[in-house]
């Protein structure tokens, strides 16, 4: 429980630095005329995003969660998978990256690093670590939870990502 605890204990650290890059980020999108979009929903993300770490947490040590290392091992890959495939989308966006849906008018999209395959794979990642880094421990409520509310979440906020940057490409 301990390692566990400190584990996700570490993904929230590194959620504090995600902030800390979007709001760097979202300061230098708006000096340039940057259009924030999908206000609305973006509380209920950071909720949903917390509670699935307190959910981590509380389950494992409320229900009294084992951890079962033919499906810990795998699960902790995957979520450290995760993490190296959301670091690389923010590494190729650059200032263009934040946890908000700020379109600055008139960029090209990004098609390089895993936008060369894929439309959003930060999206992919919040998936994957969203069901892994709760099942490292067995924690299978709260990764349940975590995916059903994220899903019906994430189909709100691509609709506002790919409105916002259709309305983009059209202004410009």
């Amino acid at each position: 429980m301990i390692a566990y605890t400190v584990l996700v204990a570490l993904v929230a650290v590194e959620r504090l630095a995600e902030l800390l890059v979007a709001r760097r980020n979202a300061a230098w999108s708006l000096a340039r005329g940057g259009v924030e979009y999908g206000r609305r929903h973006y509380p209920s993300m950071v909720a949903l995003h917390t509670g699935l770490l307190v959910g981590c947490l509380l389950e494992v040590r409320w229900v009294g969660r084992p951890f079962l290392p033919v499906l810990g091992w795998p699960m902790l890959a995957l979520a450290l998978g995760a993490q190296g495939l959301r670091w690389w989308c923010i590494a190729t966006l650059g200032p263009r990256w934040n946890t908000r849906v700020i379109v600055v008018p008139g960029l090209q999209l990004v098609t390089g690093g895993p936008y060369r395959w894929l439309r959003h794979p930060n999206y992919l990642a919040v998936v994957v670590e969203g069901f892994a880094l709760p099942l490292v421990h067995t924690a299978w409520l709260t990764a349940l939870t975590f995916t059903v509310l994220n899903s019906l979440l994430l189909a709100t906020r691509l609709r506002c990502e790919d409105a916002a940057l259709t309305l983009c490409r059209a202004a410009a």
